[in-house]
C-alpha cells in the first residue's frame, strides 16, 4: 500500500511539472502577462507623444503663427520694423 501512495505522488508530481514548468507553463503564462502590460503601458505613452507631434505638425502646416513662434523662440528672429532690446541681470558681487 505504501509503494501505491509514492507511485501515485510520483505520478502526479511528474505529470504537473509541465503545467508549471513547462513551455506554456503557469510561471512562463504569468512573466508574459508582466510584459504584455509594460509593453501596452509603453505603446500609450508613444500614442501620447504621436498625438502631440501630429498636432505640431498640423499647426505648422495650417498657420504661420507657430512657424513665426518657433522662429523667435528658438533662433531669435525678428522682424524688420521690429527693435530688439535684451536685458542683462546684474551678477550678484563676489564675496572675498
Amino acid at each position: 500500500m505504501r509503494f501505491l501512495t509514492i507511485g501515485l505522488v510520483i505520478a502526479i508530481v511528474l505529470l504537473q511539472n509541465p503545467l508549471w514548468f513547462g513551455k506554456g507553463g503557469w510561471l512562463k503564462v504569468h512573466d508574459l502577462s508582466g510584459q504584455v502590460a509594460a509593453q501596452r503601458t509603453k505603446n500609450e505613452e508613444l500614442r501620447t507623444r504621436n498625438g502631440v507631434l501630429d498636432a505640431e505638425v498640423r499647426d505648422l502646416k495650417q498657420g504661420y503663427d507657430a512657424i513665426e513662434e518657433r522662429a523667435r523662440a528658438e533662433l531669435g528672429m525678428i522682424r524688420q520694423d521690429e527693435l530688439f532690446f535684451q536685458v542683462l541681470s546684474a551678477a550678484p558681487a563676489a564675496k572675498r
